[in-house]
């Protein structure tokens, strides 16, 4: 036994003893990460660079990339690390900074979602007045509110986790720093409080969902009543993305946080880790950009200047190429 002052590191899950599927575990993670860092930075590119992406859903998915790279970048470095180097230490404070930011990220891209539902719903239902209710000075104050709600509710809950007595081991069940696993570890009564906490928190994401759900009946409303079918689609095929998205982050990060002891197991946890923390922020790019036209277009016409800006770039650089003159765009 021993308690939260002698503890000066916690020791995560490891995914397997074997080296080989430490390496297998260490490749998988690098793929899906490269794979969000590109995704992600595209999107976030994309829209910087092109002034017919400056509206505000755009803004918003701008703020959900952003939000996407900061919480993958949170774990997945970690716990690839722990597998290339075959260990499972993390320190006191790094545990503490790594749940910190990550219910930072994760609480305000809940937040942010549910912003995007309401544009949604002013984009579709109330048109006319969409650039009065969104104008820029409004989606600036509604992104600011939710990058904010996330770090007083980051700083809230890692407060209070972290001044709980932990007298259970330091043994996590978690391949990163997860606020139930570290309640496990706790020896007083203390932990109440933040199982209190937690379930007010659930009641105000699901007010939120209660929000998105009623927001998109309206929005489906709306949609069937337009008489032209490639208007019908340009609707669906804006708010099925974020739906979807929603729908996936949601329901593992609940089922997570509120399931009972009595269903907890090491590999049903580290699958529903997985789906609410690693894959939305690798599958979020994919899943907007192809269903939005508009994005589609503006990253089939940036991505051949960004590469000849490369290739100019690496050109200029090269004392041997000092007579280029750089490359011509693709068309």
């Amino acid at each position: 036994m021993s308690n939260s002052s002698s503890i000066t590191q916690f020791l995560l899950l490891a995914f397997a003893d074997r080296r080989e599927l430490q390496l297998l575990h260490f490749w998988l993670f690098l793929g899906i990460y490269l794979a969000a860092l590109l995704g992600n930075g595209l999107i976030i590119t994309t829209i910087a660079c092109d002034h017919h992406l400056h509206t505000p859903m755009y803004f918003f998915l701008l703020n959900l990339s952003l939000l996407d790279l900061g919480s993958i970048s949170t774990i997945v470095p970690k716990s690839m690390a722990n597998s290339l180097w075959n260990t499972r230490a993390i320190s006191y404070l790094g545990c503490d900074a790594q749940l910190f930011l990550f219910v930072f990220f994760i609480s305000a891209e809940y937040s942010l979602l549910t912003i995007m539902a309401y544009d949604r719903y002013v984009a579709i239902c109330r048109p006319l007045h969409y650039e009065v209710i969104l104008g820029s000075r409004a989606c600036v104050h509604m992104a600011a509110a939710a990058w904010g709600t996330g770090f007083l509710y980051a700083v809230l809950h890692t407060a209070n986790t972290f001044s709980l007595p932990l007298c259970q081991g330091n043994v996590l069940d978690q391949f990163f720093c997860e606020i139930p696993h570290i309640l496990k570890l706790s020896c007083s009564h203390s932990y109440l409080r933040e199982l209190g906490l937690i379930m007010v928190s659930a009641c105000l994401f699901f007010a939120c969902f209660v929000f998105i759900v009623v927001s998109y009946v309206q929005i489906f409303r709306a949609v069937l009543r337009i008489p032209s079918e490639q208007g019908r689609h340009k609707a669906f095929s804006t708010c099925l993305p974020h739906l979807v998205v929603v729908s996936l982050f949601l329901s593992t990060a609940m089922f997570a946080h509120l399931k009972p002891p009595s269903v907890s197991f090491p590999s049903l946890d580290l699958v529903v880790s997985i789906l609410y923390s690693v894959v939305p922020p690798a599958v979020n790019p994919l899943i907007y950009s192809m269903r939005n036209q508009e994005l589609k277009d503006a990253l089939r016409n940036k991505l051949p200047v960004f590469f000849c800006k490369a290739v100019t770039m690496k050109l200029r650089m090269s004392k041997w190429d000092e007579g280029s003159g750089g490359c011509v765009p693709m068309v």
